[in-house]
């Protein structure tokens, strides 16, 4: 038994190029959750500190991190950033450990968005 070769515009399958041809499914895939990264007040750490803090590890301007150091105070709390779990909890790490270091008792955490 011979095989005839197929044209171009024909598929096998006698379909000539038919919309009706199974197609794989597209899966969309999602998106790491976020985190928020929130400072918390307290009453010992300076609030030069705090600014410093907000600078350094959030690279945030001046200007910036002395609103949010005046939320924190005015609050109790804010948010810092919105980061991938890894990114929030490394900024996390790095702000405690920074914090301890210098004596101070400020509190930095993350949580689900």
């Amino acid at each position: 038994m011979t095989q005839t070769p197929f044209s171009l515009s024909e598929k096998p399958g006698g379909t000539d190029g038919d919309a009706s041809l199974l197609t794989k499914p597209k899966t969309k895939s999602q998106r790491p959750p976020l985190y928020k990264v929130l400072l918390l007040n307290d009453d010992y750490t300076p609030m030069e500190f705090v600014v410093h803090v907000l600078e350094r590890f959030f690279g945030l301007n001046h200007s910036q991190a002395f609103e949010i150091m005046l939320t924190v105070h005015k609050k109790g709390v804010a948010v810092v950033g919105v980061f991938s779990h890894e990114i929030a909890e490394t900024k996390v790490a790095q702000v405690m450990d920074f914090a301890r270091r210098h004596q101070h008792p400020l509190q930095c955490t993350m949580e689900k968005e």
